[in-house]
């Protein structure tokens, strides 16, 4: 891993975004932003299993109008995605913790200007936007679809904040390919030291999505770029805020929940390894503290991974499944009680 590039440190909510503060995990709701009761429901449920920072699309006036009430009965903070019109950015801005807008597309310099300040005077940061799919034409004339033209669009965004004097910006440069998405935010963090929010976008459904954002965010975390993350897939949030989590665990930049090292199974196995797996994942995405479980099918590698974990399973021939704690074995459990077992443990380790 890369030293973390230096980057401003933004205020949002009661978090930081940059700096030398944690990298946070978003998503988006896909709710009906007026219904407030279940746009609530939705993200105390993503709240629940880790999500640290909740985007919602503002369209119409009363969508910002339903910020106020949604703000109120959450904890993380919460974001307003607003295009072109610069009345509704005006009013959600009253109740929301940071606003994303592209400033080019909001209007003449006195929208512009008249937003800027009301982010300036209610302590609101703002996120800069930048996605391929959606460049300027005279960029995308004078660059194609490439990593220049995104960055030069970002700057062009920055510019305008700054000759407003506003700095607590944060930026994003998504594409929906990973050479792009890479290539885009190496050339921008060169040139600035805003802080960004990494994002393969439009990445697909749940298995291929998840891949191509492993696969982007995770080569610009391994060199220290990005201070914010979100997965977009085509699914249920909960999946996206999943997905992250992994992403950041893998390169152990998070070390909360429970993490389950696991084989892959082969003729050697002697419990179903996929089947445990998918249920202790499953039963503890809710838990917060740091437990790493192994769940190995037979004695090759079992035994050193159980080692290495706070609590294992080893399976063997018959009733003869080891239990590890803390490195050591301390006793053997019976194929329909591991579950059971292993979930007594972690609720153990996690009332430590």
């Amino acid at each position: 891993m890369s030293q973390r590039r230096e980057s401003r440190k933004v205020k949002v909510g009661k978090l930081y975004v940059g700096g030398d503060a944690p990298i946070t995990i978003q998503s988006m709701t896909t709710t009906d932003t007026k219904d407030v009761n279940a746009t609530v429901k939705q993200i105390l449920e993503l709240e629940e299993i880790g999500c640290e920072i909740i985007r919602v699309s503002a369209p119409t006036m009363e969508d910002a109008y339903a910020l106020k009430e949604i703000n109120k009965n959450i904890t993380i903070p919460l974001v307003a995605d607003i295009h072109f019109d610069y009345k509704i950015a005006l009013e959600a801005v009253k109740y929301v913790d940071k606003l994303r807008i592209n400033p080019g597309n909001i209007g003449n310099e006195e929208k512009v200007r008249l937003v800027v300040n009301a982010a300036k005077n209610n302590g609101i940061p703002i996120r800069i936007g930048v996605n391929l799919g959606s460049l300027e034409r005279e960029l995308f004339q004078k660059y194609g679809y490439s990593a220049e033209a995104m960055v030069e669009s970002a700057l062009r965004h920055v510019k305008i904040l700054e000759e407003l004097d506003f700095y607590d910006t944060i930026v994003s440069l998504k594409a929906s390919d990973v050479p792009r998405m890479v290539q885009a935010y190496r050339l921008f963090a060169e040139k600035t030291n805003y802080p960004l929010h990494l994002g393969v976008t439009e990445a697909g459904s749940k298995f291929p999505g998840s891949i191509k954002s492993a696969m982007g965010m995770g080569i610009l975390l391994s060199e220290g770029i990005g201070d914010t993350i979100r997965v977009s897939l085509s699914d249920e949030p909960k999946e996206e805020v999943k997905a992250g989590k992994h992403i950041l665990r893998a390169l152990g930049l998070k070390k909360d929940g429970v993490e389950v090292t696991s084989c892959p199974t082969c003729a050697r196995t002697n419990v179903n390894v996929i089947k445990l797996v998918e249920e202790i994942e499953s039963k503890t995405e809710k838990i917060k503290k740091s437990v790493h479980v192994a769940i190995m099918g037979c004695a090759v590698n079992g035994p050193g991974e159980s080692k290495k974990a706070d609590i294992g399973i080893v399976g063997g021939a018959g009733n003869t499944n080891l239990l590890y704690k803390d490195g050591k074995i301390i006793g053997k459990v019976p194929q329909d009680k591991i579950v059971e077992t292993l979930l007594k443990e972690i609720d153990e380790m996690r009332k430590k």
